[in-house]
């Protein structure tokens, strides 16, 4: 069965890459920038992990994670801190994931 992984992050164009470099076969990759799409994703199907960017203001990652821990009791939120900027988002959701799941 396959892992659930949403991606969260301030610039699409970021998540995007960052999920189309993953492509992992044993995870099924969800993308977003907001609370909302969180929810879209959540209202279809269970999601294992939550990898969120640094770009996100601390607010709505706080409402983000708010959002998963009153919808799901399973999923794990990791927050990627500002230090490696951008570029960094993708060793670090690599990391989450090999980390979690190793193939």
């Amino acid at each position: 069965m396959a892992i659930k992984v949403m991606l969260l992050g301030l610039k699409m164009a970021v998540v995007e890459e960052v999920r189309d470099q993953l492509a992992l076969p044993e995870v099924e990759l969800f993308t977003g920038s907001s609370v909302e799409d969180l929810r879209e994703v959540l209202a279809r199907t269970g999601l294992d992990h939550v990898v969120m960017g640094a770009g996100l203001e601390l607010e709505q990652r706080l409402g983000i994670v708010r959002e998963i821990f009153e919808s799901s009791d399973r999923t794990t939120v990791h927050l990627k801190d500002w230090s490696s900027g951008p570029e960094g988002f993708l060793p670090f959701a690599r990391a989450v994931i090999r980390g979690l799941h190793p193939a």
